[in-house]
């Protein structure tokens, strides 16, 4: 037992036997303890994003003497920890944000998951956690969901949404790497984002002068918790001046980075040529990999190149979106993320400008945006059979 972790023990039948090297995480050696109380299924139109859970957690120990403890998954319950627990002081940990569909034939699919798992293992090794095995890690997920299937509803826009999580959690006050971590997943049934169909927000531009999410260097390209606490007063403060998030800034010359937590995409006409662009700002470190985006990409340059388009990942700054918008060669701009697949920008704040992005005023969202998220739902939901949709059933444990 990881020191400052109280959780119910598996039977020491169950145990794997001690070996001289650290242990490898193993899914055949997972433990299962169902709840005995069973929770009634929420109903569908009260499905906020993290409102409501699900009855288990799957929880993994790791020792710096041991490696990877036995695999559990158990009834959803409390976490105990020391109060020196290195989470709390530095700031050990991360996590991610992955979502379980239910296609037509009412088979479960993971969208993508070694991706997610990928990126959660790099963002591990960024801050001195331990590293893992992403394979036995996913056939863990997907026991974990069949565990939990009847809170994936088979309505369309519905999903249950999985967040794995791993925390440092070896005692005392030194500032060195843990010696002791936990791993845990949890699973929360969620609804359509835009039940009711697209509604385009406003962003205000934060400068890195006042405020700055990441920097060159950094853990920007990291999903770790203390990217995202330094956010949260400079995106309270835009809310109370009537804008929903914060576009964020990096440099003198105002090149964006960000919108809240979403990658950022833009439509342009290329002045004097009869053809168009898709720009996102490129993989500088600043940036999260996000898999939304990379979805966005990859089908931008299946589907658009061969009408046209250029695709480009590359450094745009606020005063090139300015003056786009003032020729009417702005043709739209959304965000990209798990939980609403895009999210269509109507203006954003720039100093004393109000940079509109394209959208006429009876118009929710742009042809792109439109298009990028119905062809991500035919994978996400099997209607479109393809490698990124990964039948639960076909992760081998």
């Amino acid at each position: 037992m990881a020191p400052g972790i109280l959780l119910p023990s598996p039977p020491l039948t169950a145990l794997r036997p001690q070996s001289s090297s650290p242990a490898r995480l193993d899914a055949s050696c997972l433990y299962v303890a169902r709840t005995e109380h069973p929770s009634a299924i929420p109903p569908a139109h009260d499905l906020a994003f993290g409102k409501h859970l699900t009855d288990h957690m799957l929880q993994i120990e790791w020792t710096e003497a041991h490696g990877w403890h036995q695999p559990c998954i158990l009834p959803y319950q409390d976490i105990r920890l020391d109060p020196t627990a290195s989470v709390f002081h530095y700031g050990f940990e991360c996590f991610e944000g992955m979502k379980v569909y239910r296609d037509a034939k009412g088979h479960l699919r993971l969208f993508r998951p070694e991706m997610n798992l990928d990126r959660f293992n790099k963002s591990a090794v960024r801050i001195a956690l331990p590293s893992l095995d992403t394979a036995e890690l996913l056939r863990l997920i997907a026991e974990f969901v069949k565990i939990e299937e009847r809170f994936v509803l088979g309505q369309p826009g519905y999903s249950l949404y999985l967040r794995p999580v791993m925390v440092g959690t070896s005692p005392g006050l030194g500032v060195t790497a843990p010696t002791s971590a936990l791993l845990y997943v949890i699973a929360s049934p969620v609804g359509a984002y835009y039940p009711s169909g697209f509604q385009p927000i406003l962003l205000e531009a934060t400068s890195s002068r006042h405020a700055t999410r990441a920097w060159p260097g950094g853990a920007g390209n990291q999903k770790i918790g203390g990217n995202y606490a330094p956010s949260i007063a400079p995106e309270k403060a835009a809310k109370a001046r009537g804008f929903h998030q914060c576009l964020w800034l990096f440099g003198d010359d105002d090149a964006i980075t960000e919108a809240g937590t979403m990658n950022l995409f833009i439509a342009l006409r290329i002045r004097g040529q009869d053809c168009h662009e898709l720009v996102t700002p490129p993989l500088d470190g600043t940036i999260l990999p996000g898999v939304t985006r990379d979805c966005v990409l990859h089908l931008a340059r299946e589907r658009l190149v061969p009408r046209g388009w250029q695709v480009r990942e590359r450094k745009i700054c606020m005063a090139e979106l300015s003056a786009a918008s003032k020729t009417g060669n702005l043709m739209e701009v959304f965000g990209t993320g798990t939980a609403a697949i895009v999210s269509p920008i109507r203006a954003i704040k720039w100093g004393t400008q109000l940079v509109e992005c394209g959208l006429s005023p009876h118009q929710n969202a742009g042809k792109i945006a439109m298009w990028m998220k119905d062809w991500i739902e035919c994978r996400q939901y099997g209607i479109e059979e393809h490698e990124w949709s990964v039948l639960v059933d076909h992760v081998s444990k």
